[in-house]
């Protein structure tokens, strides 16, 4: 497994979540006493490499899948993801099925779910850790230790033991169930063969990809390199729980925020959005489905109530990036001169979403205050796309894709929600006045 790094690759693929940065509109009179205080806005998330991940088993005590079982694994992906996972070759001292890196992709090179038997896909590898002993029920575990690199078995191994195709051995099926949701089977083919064997319980992983590149390519396992201990217990005893706790730490959420909308306003509503009512069609959607502040600051520029106006991009990378591998995340500061009763209004995209945005609720922030603020913040679902997995959507615009129109009111996001469990809001987004 390849500990993520921080990739140029990722300020690429932010950079496809819009752009614009306009100047402020400034309305306030001159006679009018005013104050000056700085807003800042940053990504705090503590971001992931993996989309999702799991472990399969069989039904049986062990939890062995064996010949004429099958499981079956469900997991969302955006075109350019795929699926990875490793399962034991049983019968073997430590021997282990598993797709060669990145795993199976699901998309086409148009965007078409792949469907149907990529069993040619599924290869068999040697962990390195044990001398082969003939394959069959009288290997002895665990077996004369070694220490090689991770190879794939074609044919024979090592020690000159023969093996059929890992196709011959293991069937694996997709299938696409709508809305970017998938269903591998794996069904354990080799009764009857040379290389009769059962599957052990495995692990499975999705990697977020970002501008066309794979955050994490080698989540499971990497060629022609050295094992690791998470690995080893599943390829010599069948253990998968090592490597379940490595890839669930590795397992969570990854998104830039679009440049930030700001806008001071007075003696008005929350000029963006209202709960309840859907999207006015005044530039939100832009906003909340491709990160595009412009259409709707600009719509908001001179209207009554509206003091002042900003679009604020991060510097060198326009999107707020998150926080990746410990190095702090991207942040947007803007000085401002407020009067009394003036309320301020942000707001900026969910990035890997269909149509989600963080915003200020419905009576802004006083400016008035100052320190952390983040409990006036709000994820919103803007109701003008359909929701798929956030950062696993062939639908979302900054993964490449075309959104399914909807048209519903304007909600809050529940969390967890139907796809997966947020981390609270004020670890995503800080807003802070000073």
């Amino acid at each position: 497994m390849k500990n993520l790094k921080i990739p140029s690759l990722i300020m690429a693929a932010v950079l496809s979540i819009a752009f614009t940065s306009c100047k402020k509109s400034d309305h306030i009179s001159p006679m009018e006493s005013f104050e000056k205080t700085t807003v800042s806005i940053e990504n705090i998330l503590d971001s992931k490499p993996l989309v999702e991940s799991g472990t399969f088993q069989g039904t049986g005590s062990p939890a062995l899948i064996l010949p004429g079982q099958s499981v079956a694994i469900t997991f969302s992906a955006a075109k350019g993801e795929a699926i990875s996972f490793v399962s034991m070759y049983g019968a073997s001292n430590d021997l282990f099925f598993a797709p060669e890196n990145p795993g199976i992709l699901v998309y086409d090179n148009d965007g078409k779910p792949v469907e149907g038997d990529v069993s040619l896909l599924v290869k068999l590898w040697d962990n390195g850790s044990r001398v082969n002993q003939a394959p069959g029920n009288a290997v002895n575990h665990p077996g004369t230790a070694e220490s090689k690199n991770i190879t794939e078995v074609t044919e024979s191994d090592a020690q000159g033991n023969t093996y059929l195709s890992a196709d011959k051995l293991v069937k694996a099926s997709l299938k696409y169930t709508g809305n970017s949701q998938f269903t591998l089977t794996l069904e354990n083919i080799s009764g009857g063969t040379a290389n009769e064997t059962p599957l052990s319980p495995g692990v499975w992983a999705v990697s977020y990809i970002a501008g066309g590149n794979l955050l994490n390519p080698t989540p499971l396992f990497e060629k022609g390199q050295s094992t690791n201990s998470a690995l080893t217990a599943i390829a010599e005893s069948g253990n998968n729980e090592p490597l379940k706790a490595v890839t669930s730490s590795r397992t969570g959420i990854f998104t830039p925020l679009s440049p930030v909308l700001l806008v001071i306003y007075n003696g008005i509503e929350n000029p963006l959005y209202k709960l309840g009512e859907k999207d006015r069609g005044e530039g939100l959607k832009d906003l909340a489905q491709k990160g595009d502040a412009s259409v709707l600051s600009a719509y908001l520029k001179g209207k009554n109530g509206i003091q002042s106006v900003y679009v604020l991009p991060a510097p060198n990378t326009t999107v707020l990036l998150p926080k990746i591998n410990g190095q702090p995340g991207g942040s947007v500061s803007q000085e401002i001169q407020v009067s009394k009763g003036d309320r301020l209004a942000i707001a900026t995209m969910y990035g890997f979403s269909n149509d989600w945005f963080f915003a200020t609720g419905a009576e802004g922030i006083d400016p008035s205050k100052k320190g952390d603020l983040s409990e006036g913040i709000g994820l919103f679902n803007n109701g003008t796309a359909t929701d798929q997995f956030p950062g696993a959507g062939v639908t979302q615009f900054n993964l490449a894709g075309t959104p399914l129109a909807e048209s519903t009111p304007i909600s809050a996001v529940p969390n967890p929600n139907a796809f997966t469990t947020l981390p609270a809001i004020n670890q995503i987004i800080k807003v802070t006045l000073k």
